[in-house]
């Protein structure tokens, strides 16, 4: 076998890499998965993909839930979703912290607090309420004034809402977004932006 300087070099640079690493104490070994424990334990378990809420990138998610004594579903674990294109499986420390922070979060935020114009507290209504007084200022603010525009200055019919605005989330997936457009543009706004773009 001849030996060339090439060789001799590559040779010598890797025993050295390696002789480095080894004194790190990084071993190179073949790493042994032990994925059958993970699946005994959700065996009996509920996955849900989801989408973090945090950011605007959407990585996809896949919560995990178990019953409880009292039979109700409670969430265990979340983890990143290896066959969502974003993220293929991993997570950044807040979206890895999803079980902590918003499903089991004693914290959380479970009612409408409603602030009325000039109280200096919130109180709690129901969503039936919230919805419903925001389906009427919503009508309002078109009604008013300059709120609506249904020709333009060369009798072109525009039928534009342009005294409301919309930031949208980047908690939604794709055919929520999608749906949230529809519903934006039948209400005639043009104003739409999203959160990935502030």
């Amino acid at each position: 076998m001849k030996l060339t300087r090439r060789k001799l070099l590559a040779a010598g640079s890797a025993t050295g890499v390696g002789g480095l690493l080894g004194f790190l104490g990084l071993d190179l070994s073949p790493a042994v998965a032990y994925a059958c424990e993970k699946i005994l334990d959700l065996q009996s378990s509920r996955i849900t993909t989801t989408i973090c809420p945090y950011c605007a990138v959407g990585c996809g998610a896949l919560v995990i839930s178990q019953r409880n004594e009292a039979g109700n579903w409670i969430v265990v674990s979340a983890e990143g979703d290896p066959d969502h294109p974003i993220n293929e499986g991993s997570l950044c420390p807040k979206g890895a912290s999803l079980c902590q922070l918003a499903a089991n979060n004693p914290n959380r935020l479970r009612k409408v607090l409603y602030r009325a114009p000039g109280a200096t507290a919130f109180s709690e209504i129901d969503w039936a309420t919230a919805a419903r007084q925001i389906a009427q200022r919503i009508k309002q603010t078109r009604d008013a004034e300059g709120g609506f525009t249904r020709f333009n200055a060369k009798g072109q019919a525009v039928n534009r809402a342009t005294a409301i605005a919309s930031v949208g989330s980047a908690a939604l997936d794709n055919e929520e977004c999608w749906l949230y457009q529809k519903l934006l543009r039948a209400m005639g706004l043009v104003y739409i932006e999203h959160q990935a773009r502030l």
